[in-house]
């Protein structure tokens, strides 16, 4: 039985003759009646009663037609929500990201995202970069954006794009003795506690402040840890210390705070977009043309490794 057979009987039914339901659905008599009496024999009972009067459906047949009609309807709403799906209009999407990038770029792509992809689940996870790059390989997200590019056992399978770049910023209380100056140097900071990532969660940025105040440097071994980039700044407001952390946070400025520039100028590790490079998900391609459309240089970045229709 087709859905062909389905449709002939509810047209028939509709048009109570032949002849009449033959035109409708642009076929032959003979043809309609053999497969109606096809259907019949497969169905194992009459379903239409013919008489002088027209074509009616027999009780089998109303029982039948109830059936059918419902069955075309989802087969009607599985190739809709088929296209749907291949076009990244529905399913799912598992972004893992440090917090950090919720001050840019994520706030614009993900307000984009929500508002042309409604009804893609989008789940999101804050997590530190050795972790996201651990889950992303595990096939536990789809997408990552962390520290650096991704290492260890896995990395070479995915593909890594830059979305932003950053270099070291200071952070202090107002009332702090360096407030009000534009820049600290690499003496003052050893003279002063130390607000830093934690190295387990982010080891690029504390291989850069290494190499910045030493490898062995006594402040930075006894400096205070905040996991996210709102903890440091926090804890900065309160006179902890001097918070160090990526010149985004000059984007999440808040009252009681002063931000310096660190010389000498210290590049961190780009904020890196990764995903694996097999995934084919409609629904991660819809994502890559968000990010394409708000940040047209990694667009470009993107186009050039995966080509300008992304992974097929």
């Amino acid at each position: 039985m087709e859905a062909r057979h389905l449709r002939y009987a509810l047209t028939l039914a509709e048009h109570a003759h032949f002849g009449r339901a033959a035109g409708a659905l642009g076929i032959a008599q003979p043809p309609l009646s053999k497969q109606i009496a096809d259907l019949e024999r497969e169905v194992g009972a009459r379903l239409f009663d013919r008489t002088r009067q027209g074509v009616f459906p027999t009780a089998a047949g109303a029982a039948f037609l109830s059936r059918a009609r419902r069955a075309l309807d989802e087969i009607t709403a599985a190739s809709v929500d088929a296209a749907r799906a291949a076009r990244g209009e529905t399913g799912r999407l598992r972004l893992g990201f440090i917090a950090s990038a919720l001050l840019e770029p994520l706030p614009d792509v993900l307000g984009r995202f929500g508002r042309e992809r409604p009804d893609v689940r989008l789940e999101l996870h804050e997590m530190a970069t050795n972790r996201s790059t651990a889950a992303l390989v595990a096939g536990e997200l789809d997408l990552a954006i962390g520290l650096g590019r991704p290492r260890g056992v896995g990395a070479e399978q995915l593909v890594s794009v830059p979305i932003g770049h950053d270099h070291l910023v200071a952070v202090v209380s107002s009332t702090h003795p360096y407030a009000g100056q534009s820049s600290v140097d690499v003496d003052q900071l050893r003279r002063q506690p130390l607000i830093v990532a934690p190295g387990e969660d982010e080891p690029a940025v504390v291989t850069g402040l290494r190499k910045l105040l030493g490898k062995d440097s006594p402040t930075l071994s006894g400096a205070t840890v905040a996991r996210d980039i709102h903890t440091i700044i926090g804890l900065a407001a309160c006179g902890v210390g001097v918070g160090l952390g990526p010149s985004r946070m000059l984007t999440a400025q808040r009252r009681g705070t002063w931000f310096c520039e660190v010389t000498p100028h210290t590049p961190l590790p780009d904020l890196v977009l990764s995903f694996q490079a097999r995934d084919r998900s409609p629904a991660l391609n819809a994502f890559l043309d968000i990010i394409r459309q708000n940040c047209p240089e990694v667009g470009a970045a993107l186009d050039h490794r995966l080509g300008p229709l992304g992974p097929q």
